[in-house]
């Protein structure tokens, strides 16, 4: 009588997330939901599966998820085996020519095809894809400029084939999304000279979510989102309030590129975009089916 009296209370509770959820459901039906998969949040083979599971399920519930990943620690790794010296400048990686073709091997080869099979093992029909195919993303040599300490004289910070994006054509994903697939992207793509140049995967997540017109831009990362001076979570921010934040210093450090990023997607057309752990399970679907969501959401 007590198994029975359990299972009862378990299906009631199951039936109410689900009513709880179908709101939300309604409301992404058939909108396009970008999420930037990060070098850290991939790290976990069993997080990796149930991401994996989640974002097929959006999928069978009529959104259109489009997955943008990095791999920043897997690039290194390869580097390191490779015997190839990574050279920093201002905290930024330098790629040669030797390290663009690692980068390009490790991005859209082994991690790309990696994600792609752990969405299919899942259920999902996934495609692989980088910035080169259908000429998706023409990208510009990113140019950047330093300070020295001591003269305080700017000048500018070559970093290599590193790029920024130009151009976005989006017409290969939206065969492939309405096709029933779900493209996993790699941030390289074609220079206007002809070369091959590694994106960062949030600006290049950015990039893609504007140009799709998305509902949402996720960022998974490994972190909770944005926090107070406490170490709260704050749910939610307009860009004037995190600007404010980053003036203050309550935003530092890395944070400040990612909401940089935000700022330019919202200002691009993509109506919210969220910093959230991409650790935690099921952060996607709680992020977009709950009433709280799961990370800090950053509106216009």
């Amino acid at each position: 009588m007590t198994n029975n009296n359990a299972s009862n209370d378990s299906g009631e509770i199951q039936a109410k997330l689900l009513s709880e959820a179908l709101p939300y459901m309604q409301r992404y039906e058939a909108a396009s939901i970008v999420i930037k998969y990060g070098g850290h949040a991939m790290g976990d083979a069993a997080l990796g599966q149930a991401f994996a599971r989640d974002v097929a399920l959006l999928k069978q519930s009529g959104v259109d998820p489009i997955v943008v990943h990095g791999g920043g620690p897997q690039i290194g790794s390869m580097l390191e085996r490779m015997g190839i010296e990574s050279q920093f400048r201002g905290g930024l990686r330098v790629t040669d020519q030797k390290t663009i073709e690692v980068v390009e091997m490790v991005l859209a080869g082994s991690i790309n095809k990696k994600i792609v099979s752990e969405f299919n093992s899942q259920g999902a029909r996934a495609i692989g894809l980088c910035g080169k195919d259908g000429n998706m993303m023409q990208v510009e040599k990113l140019r950047r400029t330093e300070r020295d300490q001591d003269s305080n004289i700017e000048s500018i910070l070559d970093l290599g084939f590193v790029g920024e994006p130009k151009n976005v054509d989006i017409t290969v994903l939206d065969m492939v999304t309405s096709a029933g697939l779900i493209p996993i992207i790699a941030p390289v793509a074609f220079g206007e000279d002809g070369n091959t140049y590694n994106v960062n995967a949030d600006t290049f997540a950015g990039a893609i979510a504007s140009n799709m017109d998305a509902e949402r831009l996720l960022f998974l990362t490994d972190v909770p989102g944005v926090l107070d001076k406490e170490g709260n979570l704050i749910k939610e921010l307009s860009v004037k309030e995190a600007k404010k934040l980053i003036a203050n210093g309550t935003i530092h450090g890395g944070m400040i590129p990612k909401v940089e990023t935000c700022f330019d997607a919202i200002e691009q057309g993509v109506e919210g975009v969220v910093i959230l752990n991409g650790k935690t399970p099921h952060a996607v679907l709680l992020e977009l089916y709950t009433e709280h969501g799961a990370g800090t959401l950053i509106v216009r």
